[in-house]
């Protein structure tokens, strides 16, 4: 964030203004502050990029690749049998455990899906399904954490804020960073937390609801003209006299960024009450969602606010699954997937469809994951559910720069461990970046004496993915 000022300001002692001002004088007071600006960032790439905006659908809990996207047929076969498995206790026998759904191939891809997604299957030419994920740590903090932000244990920014901070916003009246999160994950608001990056980069919550942003609406110029003018004029002064103290105090970034947020919550006030309005949209696309009229909270209605939001020009929007009662953590059944997959399955499919449609999907980067895969076998002696898998998963990208209609990586007959070219979630976020114009080593941050990125010491791009 940059600052323009005019010369010669007063010397003028922040507590002593506020001290001393009436509403009668907070115009000649602001005029004598001058008329320094707020200049939002510029995005900076290091190529070409291949898409401007980042569309990310976080399925909170750890969704089983063996039961989605990933089918092990030798397990059927070995249903049963003891094997060498380990879970968050330790290492002992568990039985295998075959997946309770079928799958079937789809597309002119020939990609196979299980039937827990009947509507995701329509667009599979379009997705490239990743079954070669890595993590590091097999726990759900630290590894939602590292989805998020490359770091398991240290919180770092999470990768919207990084994408923010390199790329800025379209639109100067809504924020680069935008999550919708009914309930926090694990690991809390550090998922999209600028960290040591200005805090004007880090997420904007947006709650499921009737009030998706506390004080949203901005009182009614009609009904309270008088109190309308003082409150833009009070804005207006403490615009001025920020401003002022700023210039003096180059090297903090805290009042910057209150400075910039403060800008950005006008702006909200200004658009955000008309793009997360679906009462705007046709009965026919919300029943493609599955959306009835008047739901402002369900999961189908973050993804058509999520839409509008892109289209408005945000740079970075998060959908985190996290309603009530809808983790993916099916430690004690496997069919307990069933009403997760049911949740998401058609919106998803419906908003990857309306970017298509829209003209978005070239230059809109999808990225739809989870934080780990579950265990081939049972998580106990009879158990049909399954447990935490760092070793192997799948996540999804598509849209800008990605090849559809494809799988990337592969994993042993049980789908514990990654045989053919593995990707950790460093190489993830790498290709990510890369797809966004960013050179993943060159995009990074001096704090504490060292320079901060969001890959740390490691991360490739994925080149087979790219178009």
């Amino acid at each position: 964030m940059a600052l323009t000022n005019s010369h010669d300001q007063p010397n003028l002692n922040r507590r002593q203004i506020l001290s001393g001002a009436s509403a009668a004088g907070l115009w000649q007071m602001a005029a004598a502050l001058g008329n320094a600006q707020i200049v939002l960032p510029q995005a900076r790439t290091h190529h070409t990029p291949k898409a401007k905006r980042f569309l990310m659908i976080f399925l909170t809990g750890g969704m089983s690749h063996i039961d989605t996207f990933d089918p092990k047929p030798e397990l059927k076969r070995l249903h049963g049998k003891s094997y060498d498995g380990f879970n968050l206790r330790g290492t002992s026998q568990l039985p295998l455990l075959q997946s309770p759904y079928q799958f079937q191939q789809h597309g002119q891809s020939g990609i196979y899906v299980s039937d827990l997604f009947k509507c995701l299957p329509h667009v599979i030419d379009d997705l490239c399904i990743i079954r070669s994920l890595k993590t590091d740590i097999v726990e759900h903090f630290q590894a939602t954490l590292a989805m998020h932000t490359g770091s398991s244990t240290v919180p770092m920014p999470s990768i919207g804020c990084w994408l923010s901070f390199a790329l800025g916003t379209e639109n100067p009246n809504l924020p680069g960073y935008i999550v919708f999160c009914e309930n926090l994950p694990y690991a809390g608001a550090q998922v999209f937390d600028s960290s040591f990056l200005p805090p004007e980069f880090q997420g904007v919550r947006i709650v499921p609801g009737p009030e998706p942003i506390a004080n949203l609406q901005s009182p009614s110029t009609e009904s309270q003209p008088e109190n309308i003018s003082l409150k833009n004029l009070e804005q207006k002064f403490l615009d001025r006299l920020n401003e002022h103290h700023a210039i003096k105090r180059p090297e903090d970034p805290r009042l910057k960024g209150r400075m910039n947020n403060n800008q950005v919550a006008r702006g909200l006030q200004k658009q955000a009450p008309e793009a997360l309005d679906l009462n705007q949209e046709t009965d026919q696309t919300l029943t493609r969602y599955g959306l009835k009229r008047g739901d402002q909270k369900s999961f189908s209605a973050q993804c058509l606010m999520a839409r509008r939001l892109l289209e408005r020009g945000v740079r970075c929007v998060e959908i985190i699954d996290t309603g009530a009662s809808n983790n993916w953590d099916s430690h004690g059944n496997m069919a307990d997937h069933r009403p997760k997959a049911l949740r998401v399955d058609q919106s998803i499919t419906a908003l990857l469809k309306d970017i298509k449609a829209r003209g978005l999907w070239d230059d809109t980067l999808i990225a739809i994951c989870t934080e780990f895969g579950r265990t081939p076998w049972g998580d106990g002696a009879n158990s049909p559910g399954r447990n935490h898998l760092a070793s192997a998963f799948t996540c999804i990208l598509a849209g800008g720069g990605v090849k559809g209609g494809m799988v990337h990586g592969t994993t042993d007959d049980i789908g514990a461990h990654v045989v053919n070219d593995l990707v950790h979630v460093h190489d993830y976020h790498a290709t990510i970046l890369h797809l966004m114009g960013l050179d993943h080593k060159k995009l990074t941050y001096r704090y504490a004496g060292r320079d901060f990125r969001l890959t740390d010491v490691a991360g490739n791009v994925v080149q087979p993915i790219l178009a």
